[in-house]
Parts: structure tokens; C-alpha cells; sequence
């Protein structure tokens, strides 16, 4: 229930809110709703002058609970995501996720975040990825973490990736499949870009995603949900032919071009995949959004993958074994409600 209509209810409950113990109970409900916000926190604190895997505190401020509920907000939707695309072709095993999955999970994203904000950033151009201290740096914010715990970042890193390769970047194939079935008996055939050009980046939707992005102003503890209305209609609109919009010009490409696209796409953190997938169906948005964020972004695959192989092997154990654990289910975020 949320606290502050709670506290409306009566004159005793609105004195005890109203009195030293408010940023407490604040808190309180914050971690029961969106925690673990110590995991929240590192990600809103994050800032160059220490390193990644030093854990930081952070006194109890409301600003830093508005920054903790809008990073909770965002992975409550991450939430919503992963049973549809963690059951995609067996839907029949369909379900919703138990509270401690869903606790699992808004960790992994928080956790995923804080590593895309420490480690993809201009700071980490592709010429420097295998500097060996880099690498040391990264695999040291792993090493926060236990190997349980690694398969469910990989496990939500996975979803990101899907969501990336299918609705933020799909691929010529997969503008094809959804052509058809949007307009099933069209015999249209489709002009589809050979080259990945990014043009200028309009300053109306940058300005757009940075006012949009920021905290919210009033600490409210109830789940958002998707407020885009045109939503659901622009993705339509993607699809459709007119003299003005060609539906191939959609597409990223195939096969190994369209792989490195998604590659480059998942230096992008939970958030920014978020927003993206509500606010920008069109490729020209996505190139505009990726083209201001400066030149280190292109041909500079993330880390993560990388990273985790890495730390997996000075722990003597096997990446492709815990890939394929999260794969089957026995490892990741559903072997944590076990």
C-alpha cells in the first residue's frame, strides 16, 4: 500500500509520519517495493572518482530516494518483461515471477547497471577493452559478486539482448516476419538498408530523453506503468508502407552485421534500453540517440560477456556451463525461488 495515502487515513498515522521516523519508514517501504536498494544505491551514487567494486553509503536523503524509486520503476518494468521473453516459445510454462525471483531480478538489473555506467562510457574506448588494468577493474566489481548471483546478471543480460535484437534493433528478418504479420495477404517486397548510417542527432529528441530520464519529483511507492499511449500505435506504424516510410529501412541488418549491432547496442544499461523501447520505434530515433552519445559508442562491443568469462576462469569454473544452466533454468534468477 502506499505510505503516503496510508498516512492520510488518520490524524495518529499522519503524526507519526510527519514525525523524525518519516525518512525511515520512507526507506522501509522502499526496500520492500523496490529493494534491495543498497544494490539501488550504488547504481544513483556511481561516480568516476572511486572505483566500481568499492561499496558506497549514502546518508538517507529524500533526493536519494526519489533517485532509488526511479531506477526501482524502471527495473519493476524489467519485471513485467522477463516471464514473456524467458517463455517465449514455451509459453506453455508461463507464470508470473514469485517475490524472491522478482527480488533476484531487480537486483541482477541494478547490478547490470551499475557495471554499464562504470564500464561503458567514453571513458573505455574500444582501443583500451583488453588493457589489462581495465580488465582487472572490471573483473573486480564481478568478484563482488558470487557465481549464483553472476548467472542471474547473465540471465537478465539475456533479456536485455532480447528485447535489443527484437524491438529496439530488429533485423531485416525479423521486419519481414512482422510485416507479415501485421499485413498478411500484402505481397510487398521490401527495399532493406545494406549500410548502418547515423546521422545527426536531432537536439528536439535528445533534449526529449534527458527531461524525460530524470527523477521523478514525489516519492510515491506504487508500481508505474507504461504511460505511453502511442506506444503500441507507432510500433504499428513501423510496419506500414506509405509514399513517405518504407518498411525495410527499419531493419539492422542480418546475421553477423546485425550480431555486432546488438553487440555494441548492449553497452546501453537497463534504463536507457527501457526508455528506448517506450519512447523511440523508429530506427532513425535509435540512430539519433546512439549518434549523441559520441563516436566511442560504434564498433565497441560490451564488456560484460567478456568479463564474466574471464572471472569465471580465475574462479576455475566454466562460463559455457553456467550459460547453459541459465539456459535450462537450473541457474539464474528462476533457480533463486528454489
Amino acid at each position: 500500500m502506499d505510505v503516503l495515502h496510508l498516512a492520510a487515513t488518520c490524524q495518529h498515522l499522519r503524526k507519526v509520519f510527519g514525525a523524525s521516523q518519516k525518512l525511515l519508514i520512507l526507506y522501509a517501504a522502499a526496500e520492500a517495493q523496490f529493494g534491495p536498494i543498497e544494490d539501488a544505491i550504488q547504481v544513483v551514487t556511481r561516480n568516476s572518482s572511486q572505483p566500481a567494486h568499492v561499496i558506497r553509503k549514502a546518508p538517507f536523503s529524500l533526493a536519494l530516494l526519489r533517485q532509488v524509486i526511479e531506477v526501482g520503476r524502471t527495473a519493476h518494468k524489467w519485471e513485467e518483461i522477463y516471464p514473456a521473453k524467458k517463455w517465449k516459445h514455451n509459453f506453455e510454462d508461463r507464470r508470473l515471477l514469485t517475490s524472491s525471483e522478482r527480488y533476484s531480478l531487480r537486483r541482477a538489473i541494478y547490478r547490470l547497471w551499475l557495471y554499464s555506467r562504470a564500464f561503458h562510457n567514453p571513458r573505455y574506448p574500444r582501443t583500451t577493452r583488453m588493457h589489462r588494468q581495465n580488465v582487472i577493474e572490471r573483473a573486480e566489481l564481478l568478484h563482488n559478486w558470487t557465481t549464483p548471483e553472476l548467472a542471474e546478471i547473465e540471465d537478465v543480460r539475456e533479456i536485455n539482448r532480447n528485447v535489443l535484437q527484437n524491438h529496439i534493433c530488429p533485423s531485416n528478418g525479423t521486419i519481414q516476419r512482422k510485416f507479415r504479420k501485421h499485413f498478411p495477404d500484402s505481397d510487398q517486397q521490401h527495399l532493406f538498408n545494406i549500410h548502418l548510417n547515423y546521422p545527426p542527432p536531432p537536439t528536439a529528441f535528445q533534449a526529449h530523453f534527458h527531461s524525460t530520464h530524470q527523477i521523478s519529483a514525489s516519492p510515491i511507492f506504487c508500481p508505474q506503468h507504461n504511460s505511453n499511449n502511442n506506444n503500441s500505435t507507432n510500433n504499428t506504424l513501423k510496419f506500414q508502407s506509405t509514399a513517405f516510410h518504407e518498411p525495410g529501412t527499419e531493419g539492422w541488418g542480418d546475421d553477423i552485421p546485425h550480431y555486432y549491432v546488438v553487440e555494441d547496442m548492449l553497452k546501453l544499461d537497463p534504463g536507457q534500453i527501457m526508455w528506448l523501447k517506450e519512447n523511440a520505434p523508429f530506427k532513425g530515433m535509435v540512430e539519433s540517440y546512439v549518434k549523441g552519445l559520441g563516436e566511442w559508442f560504434e564498433n565497441n562491443g560490451e564488456t560484460f560477456g567478456q568479463t564474466l568469462g574471464w572471472v569465471m576462469q580465475e574462479r576455475g569454473e566454466d562460463v559455457d556451463e553456467l550459460r547453459e544452466n541459465v539456459w535450462e533454468g537450473s541457474q539464474g534468477i528462476l533457480a533463486s525461488g528454489r
